[in-house]
């Protein structure tokens, strides 16, 4: 059996016609029970399937984010209004205040959203706040409201940043590419796609409930960091970067009293180590230490804007139950 991420279904009649009363089962997206509700970043409750069927290879099979996917650039000549980029289409970038001096960010939002999602309105701002970047927003609306999707969403980002990077002369070293929740994992994917020479990967509190050999992964890309906010719920609970930070244990944040609020949580504490740094997490010995609190090693900061190059392991830090979330 294969274990995929949960997954939304929806079904037109034409569609469902197709397997009439006949849509064999053949593994499953997670352990567990076959039904559950997923929320989306608006908070909105969808009902999922966990059992994999024939008719969803066939949705996989039928989506083409190379078509599909969308690029906003945003700088802070423009930051407020996008200038779309788009795939093999020159003018779009030369017309563009793309630089390819600046350093690059790519956001990738999670299940069932879109270029306006919360992520992305928390994120933009505060990286052009931290730097005078290109921001790049990945709209892959087009499937997002199912999670395998992420994969094939974030390997054709990742040929979009290497058509980009042959057009202009950027490098990949220069980028930082920032996922949350099913796009945690799928800017591994994109990284993976550019050979794992992006500079500075960040995994939001990456999707729980996830094939294996789908996840993030430590090689994705020169530096990766992952910001765990809602393990072993909405998100994945075991260490999948280079380094790993557990704020307040990694399960549970303060002030939350839903999974969709410590879910969040993660890029709302990226969103202020970008304009006023703070978060220093403290190494631990191990997974359960991070998850107890126990951890009495050297310290390290937690997101911002630059890499921690040559630095790895599990960190733990506390943090306050709202804004400013940091305590120094």
């Amino acid at each position: 059996m294969v274990s995929l991420t949960v997954a939304v279904l929806f079904f037109s009649a034409a569609f469902v016609s197709a397997y009439p009363g006949n849509d064999p089962v053949i593994g499953t997206w997670s352990e567990g029970l076959r039904y559950d509700y997923l929320e989306d970043d608006a908070g909105n409750a969808h009902l999922v399937d966990n059992w994999l069927k024939i008719s969803d290879y066939d949705k996989l099979a039928r989506y083409n984010p190379d078509q599909s996917n969308r690029y906003h650039l945003f700088t802070r000549a423009n930051p407020s209004t996008s200038q779309p980029l788009v795939l093999n289409n020159p003018a779009s970038v030369t017309g563009s205040n793309f630089n390819r001096n600046r350093r690059t960010v790519v956001l990738m939002h999670g299940f069932a959203g879109s270029a306006t999602s919360s992520f992305n309105t928390v994120l933009l701002p505060a990286f052009l706040a931290a730097g005078d970047f290109n921001v790049i927003v990945l709209d892959w609306s087009a499937g997002s409201s199912w999670g395998p999707r992420a994969t094939q969403a974030g390997q054709a980002g990742g040929r979009f940043i290497n058509w980009l990077n042959s057009l202009t002369g950027a490098t990949a070293n220069n980028y930082i590419l920032c996922g949350f929740s099913v796009g945690g994992h799928g800017v591994g994917h994109m990284g993976r796609t550019t050979n794992g020479n992006v500079g500075y990967i960040l995994s939001l509190d990456p999707a729980n409930r996830w094939d294996t050999n789908l996840l993030f992964r430590p090689s994705d890309g020169a530096y990766t960091e992952v910001i765990h906010t809602n393990g072993g719920d909405s998100g994945w609970l075991n260490p999948l970067g280079q380094v790993d930070f557990y704020p307040n244990g990694g399960r549970t944040m303060p002030g939350c009293v839903t999974a969709l609020c410590h879910h969040n949580r993660a890029y709302n504490y990226m969103a202020e180590s970008l304009r006023s740094g703070g978060f220093t997490g403290r190494r631990c010995d191990n997974l359960n230490a991070a998850l107890n609190g126990n951890c009495h090693g050297g310290t390290l900061r937690m997101g911002g804007p630059n890499p921690k190059s040559g630095n790895s392991g599990i960190f733990h830090l506390v943090t306050n139950s709202r804004q400013p979330f940091s305590r120094g």
